[in-house]
């Protein structure tokens, strides 16, 4: 049986937050061939516990390598910090990216003394961020802002609604011109960077889809796997929630601007 993805890269998140890394990366690769993954069904997993994650990740890996994906990103800040060492671990041969909390580009910056981070709550409990808080926030005041409620919001669209300005006024409103920049700790986040600036200000906002883009790029000429091609690779989207209609909403996040 011939398989699906052959030679693609396997993009997966909760939903369509890993979208906005999907974007970095087509235009970082844009011959490579990309399959997105959506766990749609069982969004968020910024509110699940760490065991549910590590299941649910493993499940969309397995699923993507069984059809020939040739590499894995873990397009979830969540799902990174809680699944990706055992998923590196268990699959050695295959080069796994994940994406991370932006603090290193926010601490590099100038004038950065306080710094906000947007992030699930899960992901700001984990190991892997409180180890990255105290590598790059020495010097730095860095003020760690759960926000549930908020992927969710996002996967529902009409991001113009008053009700998605209303719920960032509730969790980072009291930020409001006390910060110098915001870090977006989930893959959600950068689809209303417009409505973050609007509650909290008008600062530099950083996540994590840049600095994935160039690891995979680094890991995929390490390895000899960069496509040969140089013609526009293919973009394929699926959902574990049925219907056409998730996948109509994944390529309309694609095609934000």
């Amino acid at each position: 049986m011939a398989l699906r993805f052959n030679g693609s890269v396997g993009v997966f998140d909760s939903g369509v937050g890993g979208i906005s890394v999907l974007r970095a990366l087509v235009d970082t690769l844009p011959c490579e061939d990309f399959v997105f993954f959506g766990d749609s069904a069982n969004a968020p997993y910024g509110e699940k516990s760490r065991e549910q994650v590590v299941r649910l990740s493993r499940d969309i890996v397995d699923f993507l390598l069984d059809e020939g994906a040739k590499a894995i990103v873990i397009a979830c800040n969540t799902a990174t910090s809680a699944a990706a060492a055992e998923l590196r671990a268990e699959y050695a041969h295959v080069p796994i990216i994940g994406v991370e909390p932006a603090l290193k580009p926010a601490t590099l910056a100038p004038n950065a003394k306080r710094i906000l981070v947007m992030a699930t709550p899960i992901t700001l409990r984990l190991d892997k961020y409180q180890q990255l808080a105290e590598k790059w926030g020495s010097g730095h005041e860095v003020i760690s802002a759960p926000c549930p409620g908020l992927a969710s919001r996002i996967e529902q669209g009409d991001l113009d609604a008053p009700d998605v300005t209303g719920l960032l006024e509730d969790l980072v409103g009291a930020y409001a011109g006390r910060v110098d920049s915001v870090v977006l700790g989930c893959t959600h986040y950068p689809f209303v960077a417009r409505q973050i600036r609007q509650v909290v200000g008008d600062v530099p906002l950083f996540d994590g889809a840049q600095g994935t883009a160039l690891q995979l790029q680094r890991k995929l000429a390490e390895r000899g796997l960069l496509t040969k091609s140089t013609a526009p690779g293919r973009v394929e989207f699926l959902s574990s929630k049925p219907g056409e209609e998730e996948i109509s909403l994944y390529r309309s996040f694609f095609e934000l601007k």
